[in-house]
């Protein structure tokens, strides 16, 4: 496995229990409950069809996702969150596996959410990421990236009040994400600053993939 991939599977290996404790709902959050509904109003629009919370961690997107009328499952790195999103949400499906190597059908989501996901993949790999989204939505289909906004690295040793971690997280513009998102043929309807003011802001981007794959060339 990847280097990166491995220490980042160690280290939510450690911090799953508290992470969930720690997270609250998105229905909690009206900005994020929002864009995660229009999210699930355009995919249903388009006809439904299969989704997939990429990084779900122990599920508080899926369930949203799923409490909002879709067809979800969620997919992550680290065996140790899926335990908590079982546990937690035992009526939602979820399975192991990494965004740089879905195992997944080309063209088979209607819709994919990576909600903080990216974060930990450094940025020369990125583009890999994204031709991967790519690959596994239907034509026509809806991307929901959040990231957090910045342009450095931070390099975690203790989070959570767990220490023994070794975990990088990198913070990108939105604008950069957008550029990534279009160079893997994507079409980009909407790009979010939130709290610009903010220590650490958070940006958000919802795309499609062209209706006609010819268009991505």
């Amino acid at each position: 496995m990847t280097d990166f991939l491995t220490t980042t599977r160690h280290s939510y290996s450690i911090v799953a229990e508290t992470y969930a404790r720690r997270s609250a709902p998105i229905a909690e959050d009206v900005q994020d409950r929002a864009l995660l509904t229009a999210f699930a109003d355009l995919v249903r629009a388009d006809g439904g069809g299969p989704v997939a919370d990429l990084g779900c961690g122990t599920g508080r997107v899926t369930a949203y996702l799923a409490s909002a009328g879709l067809d979800v499952t969620g997919i992550d790195l680290t065996p140790e969150m899926l335990a908590v999103a079982r546990r937690d949400h035992p009526e939602l499906r979820f399975s192991e596996g990494s965004l740089l190597g879905l195992d997944l059908p080309d063209s088979g989501l209607a819709g994919a959410v990576a909600w903080y996901s990216i974060i930990h993949t450094p940025p020369a790999r990125l583009p890999e990421v994204c031709a991967e989204l790519f690959r596994v939505l239907r034509p026509g289909g809806h991307l929901q990236l959040a990231f957090q906004v910045g342009d450095e690295r931070q390099h975690l040793t203790e989070w959570h009040g767990h220490d023994g971690l070794s975990l990088d997280a990198y913070r990108q513009p939105v604008e950069r994400v957008c550029e990534l998102v279009v160079g893997a043929g994507f079409e980009v309807l909407t790009q979010v600053l939130r709290d610009p003011a903010a220590r650490v802001p958070q940006g958000r981007v919802l795309a499609r993939k062209p209706a006609e794959e010819s268009v991505a060339g």
